[in-house]
């Protein structure tokens, strides 16, 4: 069971007032709402919950949770092949750079809390937020299945966020949006802890395109 003072740091580490830059990164929703694909709250739910369910959690969760494992018993070798194998999954420039800064602005925060064993992390090409986002969940002891939670839902409400912008979305749109995308990430995180090392993958070729897109987008606000 989570304890109060866990429960509160993964609160800060979901928290969109963690100072990493995450309000810079749309994932390829700016170009699709450039491009019309999204014009209202039903498509950004749709397109939401498609990229929960055939990327998050057939890709980040289950790796995070693994990223978890390797932290907590101290093997090394996987938590380099985990993020490596995270970063071999994205396919544009624009998210790889995504998941580096990212990670690497994580790294850097945790560093000047004075949590040992980031510093490497500040400049390694490899380094992903879910890789630091397992360290800092491991080292402030919150429980795996609810750092999966955590990471679905910070995902999610920077997308909301995201969407509220450039749709644009009323606020109430926003957290109606919210509501209903939240309620299925438990059984998402579940899913994503079921899945074996051979069945993690998944691709979304909306995202692929509308982020290849997003790199050569005259006007944007967001860096992805």
């Amino acid at each position: 069971m989570v304890t109060d003072l866990a429960l509160l740091r993964l609160l800060q580490l979901v928290s969109p007032g963690l100072p990493i830059g995450m309000y810079c990164y749309s994932q390829g929703l700016e170009r699709a709402v450039d491009d019309g694909w999204i014009s209202n709250a039903s498509d950004a739910d749709e397109w939401l919950n498609g990229l929960m369910t055939l990327c998050l959690t057939r890709i980040d969760l289950p790796i995070l949770a693994r990223l978890y494992d390797a932290w907590e018993c101290g093997d090394v070798e996987s938590v380099d092949y985990w993020s490596n194998t995270l970063i071999a999954c994205r396919e544009t420039s624009e998210l790889r750079a995504e998941d580096r800064h990212t990670g690497q602005a994580l790294a850097r925060l945790l560093d000047s809390l004075d949590i040992a064993g980031m510093r490497p992390w500040i400049r390694k090409p490899e380094t992903t937020l879910a890789t630091v986002f397992a360290f800092a969940a491991v080292n402030w002891g919150v429980p795996k299945r609810e750092s999966v939670i955590g990471y679905l839902w910070s995902w999610l409400e920077n997308q909301v966020l995201c969407a509220v912008k450039l749709v644009p979305l009323g606020q109430v749109a926003g957290q109606r949006l919210l509501t209903g995308l939240a309620a299925k990430i438990p059984a998402l995180a579940d899913e994503a802890l079921a899945i074996a090392d051979h069945d993690i993958g998944g691709s979304a070729f909306g995202l692929a395109l509308a982020s290849s897109r997003h790199e050569m987008q005259y006007s944007r606000l967001f860096r992805s």
